[in-house]
Order: C-alpha cells, then structure tokens, then sequence
C-alpha cells in the first residue's frame, strides 16, 4: 500500500503554500476543480485530509487526474514528508518503526575530551580568535569527525554537514536571501555552487552552515545554527 501511495503523491505532489516560493518563471496558471466527492479509508478506516493546523483539505482535479496534498496523504500513510524551501524538494523517507527517530529531529552532540582538545587547537591557531565555537545540535543520523584550520577559518565536518566559523563573510557577492533564526538572528541564504550555504554573524565571526550531501533540509540547517556557540 506504501508503495501504491508514493507513486501517487509523487505524480501529484502539491505542498500547502508552496507555490509562494516558487520562482515566478516555474509557474504556469491552469483551470482545476476542487473534488469534495472523494473520500479516503487507510486500512480500512475512515480518514479526513488536514493540514497541521486541522482545517480540511480537499483534492484537486485536473484533466482526469486526481492531485492530493503531499503531506497530508504521507501521514497517513506513515511516511514522513519535508519540503525543502531552499532546493525546492520534496523529500520522502518511509518510516521503519515506532524507534525509528524523524529525520527532521536534532539531538545534543557530545563532543568527546579528545575532540574538544581537537577543536579548541584548531582555533588556536588564529590569532585574536581562539574562542572556539561550535555546534551544540545535529540531525540524529550525523556524526561528527573533525576540524580543520584553513587560511581563513575553521571548518568542523559531520558526516551530513559543514560548519565554517571565520572571520569574514563568505556570502559576499552572491545573490542572498534573508531568514530569520528563531533565537532573533538574522542569517542569509545563497548558493555559490549547488549547495545552499546559510550565514550568519555570531560575535566577532561569521558561521556558515551547509549539507554537502543535500541530507539535511534547510529548516534543519537554520535549527542547528541556533546552537551554535562557545565551546566548553
């Protein structure tokens, strides 16, 4: 049934609100029909299609094809869903069970005494800028595995992320896009290359956040960099 499922939310998928951050090249204008004669049971049981907030959706129908809300529908079938603002994906995992931690939950990182020593050398190595900074938070399938003095900064690697602590501003010159973090900070988004990178000020030094791999999704991102701080 999970499977039959994902083939139809993908061929349908919409996201509440999406269309707002679309570029406006990407969109094309169509005459569709909401469809409030179409019911839904999951194993049997009767379900209603709702956003978070409880207000009820209603499919849409378009040229003999039924278009159902991503989310809405992934829920039910207990997949768990994220729009990626920033890449503009959708992204589907399939949940494994009632242990299986949501990819979208962040956990305390315990750095080690010997990872700490690690990263407080790095730092040391620029002058007036000792003060070692660092992520407290990271997605629970991420690991940390090293830092790494550069020229201009220090770079602390996870298996799923990059976190750049330097002083001065890598955004500078590209296109941005502003955010503001939940603790009050305003921070930037750009994408010099293919990865979205996220900066922002911290003290007397910039940090940039950015998944190499595309594992963590932008909200991810700007929820790690709320943890960023001085290192014990």
């Amino acid at each position: 049934m999970k499977k039959s499922l994902l083939c139809l939310i993908v061929v349908g998928m919409t996201l509440s609100g999406a269309a707002g951050v679309y570029a406006g090249s990407k969109l094309e204008k169509i005459s569709a029909y909401l469809n409030h004669n179409i019911s839904f049971k999951v194993n049997g049981a009767v379900q209603s299609l709702t956003d978070s907030n409880g207000k009820k959706l209603v499919p849409i129908t378009y040229q003999n094809t039924t278009y159902l809300p991503v989310r809405a529908i992934s829920n039910m079938a207990g997949i768990n869903v994220e729009f990626d603002a920033a890449s503009q994906q959708i992204r589907l995992e399939t949940k494994h069970g009632e242990d299986h931690q949501p990819a979208s939950e962040l956990i305390t990182i315990n750095y080690n005494e010997t990872q700490i020593k690690a990263i407080k050398k790095a730092y040391a190595t620029f002058e007036s800028f000792e003060t070692a900074y660092a992520p407290k938070q990271m997605t629970a399938n991420d690991s940390y595995v090293k830092a790494a003095a550069t020229d201009d900064g220090v770079h602390l690697i996870f298996e799923h992320m990059t976190v750049v602590v330097s002083p001065r501003d890598y955004s500078t010159g590209y296109a941005s896009k502003e955010v503001k973090l939940s603790n009050g900070v305003i921070a930037k988004w750009y994408t010099p290359s293919d990865t979205p990178m996220l900066g922002f000020q911290l003290d007397d030094r910039t940090v940039t956040i950015s998944s190499p791999d595309g594992s963590l999704s932008s909200s991810q991102i700007e929820q790690v960099a709320v943890s960023v701080g001085k290192l014990d």
